[in-house]
Formats: C-alpha cells, sequence, structure tokens
C-alpha cells in the first residue's frame, strides 16, 4: 500500500499533472453540482419539486447529447478552441436562468438547455492528456484510478459548497459563484502547455465517429446499467430514510456508499494488475452486483450503512477499469469522443434508474426499489459476459495522440510514449 501511495505521489509530482487534475474537477464543479443547485434555486423562487425536477432532467438530458458532441470537436479542434468557450457559454446559461428566475418558464428551460448542451468534456479531455503527460502505461492506469477517487471528492463536497453559498448568500448567487469557479477551472486546463500542444490521432471519417467500435459499444451497454444502478440507490435511500422517519439517515447511507467507492479507488490504484483489463473489468463488476444484491434486505441502520458501504467498494474500480477498456477500444482519433460517450452513457443510466427506482418503491416498497440496484449490476455483468468476444479484440490502434513538443508530426499523432504496450498489457 505504501508503494501504491509512493505511485499517486510520482503522479502528481509530474509537470502539469496537479494543475490539470485539480483544473478539471473545478472545471467540472458546475456540472456536478448543477442538479441540487438547480432544485435549491426553483425552491428559492418559489416553484414546485416537479418544476425543479423538469429543468433538472432537461439540464441532464442535454449535457448528454453535448458530451460526445463536443468530444468530437475537441478532437478535431483542439482542446482550447472548444473547452474554454463551451464553459463560458455554459456559464452564460446558468447566469440567464438566475437572472430570469422562473417567471418565465421558456426562457428558463431554454438557460438550462444551454447551461447542458455546452458542458466541456474536461472529464474525458483529461484522460486524452494523461498519456503525454505521464507517459508509462502503468502510470496512466494510476492516473485514471486517481481520477476516479477525486470525482467522488468532488460530487460530495460539490453539494455542500452549494448549500454552504445558499446559506451565506443566495440560491441564486450560488448558481453564479459555481459557475465563474467552474470557467477559472477550464481557464487553468486550456491554458497548460499539454492542453495547447496535444492533437488527435489521425482518424477516419465516419458519421458514427467512435461508437463504430464494437467494443466501445459492449462497454457503453456496460455502464449503463451500473449507471442505472446507481441512480436507483439514489431514490431507495430516500425511501429507506422516509421509512426509519429520519431524513439524516439518507446523507449516512451515501455518505457511507462515497467512502466505500473512495476506499475501493484508492486501494485499486495503489498496486500493478496483471491480465487484459476485460477480464478484470468483469470480475469487478461481478463483485459490484454482488455488493447491491444484499441492499435490498433493508436492515437496521447501523447494518445498512455498512452495506451501503460495502457496496460502494467496486464502483470506483470498476469505473477506473472502464477507462482502461475504453482507451483501448477507442478508434483512432476518438478518444476524447469515446470518454465523453461514456459519461452520457453513465449519466443517461442514473437517470433511467432513478425513474425507475420511483415506481419500484410504490409498488413493492423500499426493497423493490434497492432491487433495482441489484438487477442494473446484474445486467451490466451479463453484458460484459455476451460480448466477451468482442471485447476481446482492441482497437488496432488507440486514438490517443501524445503531443511530445518537438516531436514530428508522425509521433504527435498517435504514437505511443516509450514504456508503453501496443494496446495489450502484460
Amino acid at each position: 500500500m505504501a508503494e501504491g501511495t509512493a505511485g499517486y505521489r510520482d503522479i502528481l509530482k509530474a509537470p502539469h499533472a496537479a494543475r490539470l487534475l485539480t483544473g478539471t474537477l473545478i472545471g467540472r464543479l458546475p456540472n456536478a453540482t448543477a442538479p441540487v443547485a438547480i432544485v435549491l434555486f426553483t425552491r428559492a423562487e418559489g416553484g414546485s419539486y416537479s418544476l425543479a425536477g423538469g429543468l433538472a432532467a432537461v439540464y441532464g438530458i442535454a449535457t448528454a447529447i453535448g458530451q460526445p458532441l463536443l468530444g468530437r470537436a475537441v478532437d478535431l479542434h483542439g482542446q482550447p478552441r472548444v473547452q474554454f468557450p463551451a464553459a463560458v457559454v455554459s456559464a452564460i446559461g446558468m447566469a440567464l436562468l438566475a437572472a430570469v428566475g422562473i417567471g418565465a418558464l421558456p426562457l428558463a428551460y431554454a438557460a438550462v438547455a444551454v447551461a447542458g448542451v455546452f458542458t466541456p468534456p474536461l472529464e474525458g479531455g483529461l484522460r486524452a492528456l494523461w498519456p503525454s503527460v505521464l507517459g508509462r502505461e502503468d502510470r496512466v492506469h494510476r492516473a485514471y484510478a486517481m481520477d476516479a477517487v477525486a470525482q467522488e471528492v468532488m460530487f460530495t463536497v460539490g453539494p455542500l459548497l452549494v448549500t454552504l453559498l445558499v446559506s451565506l448568500w443566495s440560491a441564486g448567487a450560488a448558481l453564479l459563484v459555481i459557475n465563474v469557479i467552474g470557467v477559472l477551472g477550464a481557464l487553468s486546463v486550456v491554458l497548460s502547455e499539454p492542453s495547447r500542444g496535444w492533437r488527435s490521432a489521425p482518424r477516419e471519417a465516419h458519421w458514427l465517429g467512435a461508437l463504430r467500435s464494437p467494443g466501445l459499444l459492449a462497454l457503453l451497454g456496460a455502464l449503463f446499467f451500473v449507471g442505472l444502478a446507481l441512480g436507483s440507490i439514489t431514490v431507495a435511500a430516500i425511501a429507506y430514510a422516509d421509512d426509519q422517519g429520519q431524513e439524516s439517515v439518507y446523507g449516512w447511507l451515501m455518505a457511507a456508499l462515497g467512502l466505500g467507492a473512495l476506499i475501493g479507488g484508492t486501494v485499486y490504484g495503489a498496486r500493478q494488475w496483471a491480465g487484459v483489463p476485460e477480464r478484470r473489468l468483469r470480475a469487478i463488476v461481478a463483485l459490484l452486483a454482488l455488493g447491491y444484491l444484499p441492499l435490498a434486505l433493508t436492515p437496521g441502520v447501523v447494518a445498512m450503512t455498512v452495506l451501503a458501504a460495502v457496496s460502494g467498494v467496486f464502483l470506483a474500480p470498476a469505473i477506473a477499469c472502464a477507462f482502461i477498456v475504453v482507451d483501448r477500444h477507442a478508434p483512432s482519433g476518438t478518444v476524447t469522443e469515446s470518454f465523453s460517450w461514456l459519461v452520457t452513457t453513465f449519466g443517461v443510466g442514473a437517470a433511467v434508474g432513478t425513474a425507475v427506482a420511483g415506481p419500484a418503491v410504490e409498488l413493492g416498497g423500499t426493497s423493490w426499489s434497492f432491487a433495482v440496484a441489484g438487477a442494473g449490476g446484474i445486467a451490466a455483468l451479463l453484458v460484459l459476459m455476451t460480448t466477451q468476444r468482442v471485447l476481446a479484440v482492441p482497437a488496432r490502434s488507440k486514438g490517443i495522440a501524445v503531443a511530445i513538443p518537438g516531436s514530428s508530426e508522425n509521433d504527435r499523432n498517435g504514437a505511443a510514449e516509450p514504456g508503453f504496450s501496443s494496446g495489450r498489457e502484460a
């Protein structure tokens, strides 16, 4: 474990690494906090929960549409020309919502749609940059795990920051401040040398873009169901808290889930793993599904909190391993788009899980809503099992460009750093 901790320190000491990770996390704050910020703002303006949910849903759908489109634009035109302008336009959309409120609903819906569509694909952009920043494949894989852990922290701290800003100023001020911070994070990333120098590998012109990869499609199918499981837990945890008559129980369950993911991701990234990542991903998702199933028992609060923590242990490792599989199956020149599709698919799955868990509570009670999570985990495993042959053949070209100052054009467009494998792990 000490060796793994040293490995994390080694990554953060690499030139530009800490700046890129921090800038990306800060730049993604508006996206991570948008659902709670929109709900709090709508309620503060006197709107109903239904209206708040509708605005948040439009934002989520718009983000799902925009991420792969902007990711493709990044692959075609580079990061600075897409990421920063998108961040500014997205912030303007949220500023418009704060200015007009909910008095003119068509304008409010249009504002959140603009904010969602133009959410910059910083997450995919960071993963495209890691090879040029870190060089060795083992360091890149560890960075993926560190990235997954950092996300868990951000999605925990972000909503707390929003509620703090609301209590100090107002819900409208919270919207503005969070989005200004996000623009500054995106600016920090695009002004960095790796972002300015990065170029995508040459790509074959195809209207499907990254989606022409069968392996990527199989992975997206599995991650859709992982997202569904996670989304259903959010609703199920609220129902469980209602059953217990204690609203604070919801916070305990979600904190335990996040803690489990934090521990699992840290341990996963602390060591090097032998074998191909596709096989490893199947094992991790199997354990993830196994962790979700006992939640349907809905025991007492203490036991349920422990089960929530256990269910989260394999979430961050599953996401980190999925990053590696995306890397291997992305068609040449589509790496940012491919990672953006992963973000979109996971988000859509979470939205569907939220939608399904609600009726499950009404039909069969809280245990049924938690059973949705277990079913999602099993479905994800079945997708990976039935597509083993497709996933066994990574793309011939990894689609990751390594921008090295002073290198030739051919080196920048698709050549791997010394120490990288040809697309297969030892």
